[in-house]
């Protein structure tokens, strides 16, 4: 018997004045077995960047066909691809020709160094993808505040989200790799 997914209700209520988007969202996120709270967290914080009223995450890490989460217009045209680590060059190359944008968002660490120097020069000439990176430490902080009900609040200003979590304040400084050209 396979283990099932856990689910989490996500109170996310953002304010992005970067780019002028204030909204509120009801968030239902089933955690694969196999995803640690540091990674759904990531997945939380790119939906805040990213946020729209048609983002939604995808079946994620129980499809390999789909990204992690996507916004799709009316006519299912995909405007925004939004993957999780150090996704394959094949992978990438997908998302870029399937999508108007895609990023790339990954915690900065040895791993994502080492992902970066053997990518880069085939990565730097897509002209649609942005990659992110935020320190592995500050996800790990993040993770400490998971619950299965969870109200976080954020605030997003100069590229800057800090998260909270009632009493707790959290600053999340994401690096840009890669910007769309």
């Amino acid at each position: 018997m396979s283990l099932k997914a856990t689910i989490f209700k996500v109170d996310l209520s953002i304010t992005d004045m970067d780019r002028h988007y204030y909204a509120d969202h009801q968030l239902t996120i089933a955690r694969h077995p196999s995803e640690s709270d540091k990674r759904m967290m990531l997945r939380i914080l790119a939906f805040a960047m990213n946020a729209s009223d048609s983002l939604s995450f995808t079946k994620g890490l129980s499809d390999v066909e789909e990204p992690d989460l996507w916004q799709k217009n009316y006519s299912d045209v995909i405007e925004q691809w939004i993957e999780l680590g150090q996704p394959s060059e094949q992978r990438i190359k997908k998302g870029c020709n399937q999508s108007e944008q895609m990023c790339v968002y990954s915690y900065h660490n040895g791993m994502f160094d080492n992902w970066w120097q053997k990518e880069q020069s085939s990565l730097i000439a897509r002209k649609n993808l942005s990659i992110y990176t935020i320190e592995e430490s500050i996800m790990e902080v993040l993770a400490l505040a998971v619950n299965r009900q969870m109200q976080i609040q954020c605030t997003i200003q100069d590229g800057q989200a800090w998260f909270n979590f009632g009493e707790e304040n959290i600053e999340v400084s994401l690096k840009t790799i890669k910007s769309v050209a």
